[in-house]
């Protein structure tokens, strides 16, 4: 699969993740953003692998792609 390009919606979704598990309102909210954005991001970064989906509605970081594993 081609590398995603992250833009600002994916930073703050994977800054929140960092801290734990969140729901896509929640980012929403703490973020403003729009909760279809949110959604729509969440679901590429599921795509990526980057993203878990637990259950409907929440999810976790598996793999932030802003770290380098070289570090």
């Amino acid at each position: 699969m081609e590398e995603i390009d992250l833009n600002p919606t994916d930073n703050a979704i994977l800054d929140m993740l960092r801290e734990g598990r969140c729901s896509p309102s929640y980012i929403a909210e703490k973020a403003e953003y729009s909760r279809q954005n949110v959604t729509n991001r969440l679901g590429r970064l599921v795509e990526h692998g980057y993203v878990r989906k637990l259950h409907p509605g929440l999810y976790e970081l598996v793999d932030d792609p802003r770290v380098d594993d070289d570090e």
